[in-house]
């Protein structure tokens, strides 16, 4: 009966107590159920100054070769993938967080030079420089009406 029941050694907390619905609760919102964090997905943030996007991707225990950015109709997408390296059958595990698959994001981006995107990836955090197009200032078309 305890083989079923969820249980986190370190969690600070006294296990002792819990009620059917706590343990449903704490199994369902396992992180072991997730990818690369609660949501499924890689922290990301986006900041623009007046000369371009800056975008930081947290995407821990993935290699550089495993991620793919791509720039196509104003959409920024990053994937990654983090591949189970051994497949070992016969290991007899307690529990098991790592996880292994693939993530996708997209956002959407406007007004970005496309042959100008930099991107390099160090400790585990994703940089991308996307430097904004310059705008001219007779920018629009007059339409005539008729």
């Amino acid at each position: 009966m305890f083989g079923l029941v969820p249980f986190k050694f370190n969690n600070g907390e006294n296990n002792r107590g819990l009620t059917i619905n706590d343990m449903f609760n704490d199994f369902f919102n396992d992180d072991m159920l997730s990818k690369f964090n609660s949501s499924g997905s890689f922290k990301t943030d986006i900041k623009e100054t007046p000369e371009e996007y800056i975008v930081h991707a947290e995407l821990p225990g993935v290699k550089k070769e495993d991620i793919k950015v791509d720039y196509n109709n104003n959409y920024l997408t990053i994937s990654a993938t983090r591949n189970n390296e051994s497949e070992e059958k016969k290991d007899n595990y307690i529990r098991r967080e790592r996880s292994y698959g693939s993530v996708s994001r997209g956002f959407y981006i406007s007004n970005v030079n496309k042959d100008s995107i930099k991107a390099k990836f160090d400790n585990g955090v994703l940089n991308i420089e996307l430097p904004k197009k310059e705008l001219t200032a007779n920018n629009s078309t007059q339409i005539l009406i008729e």
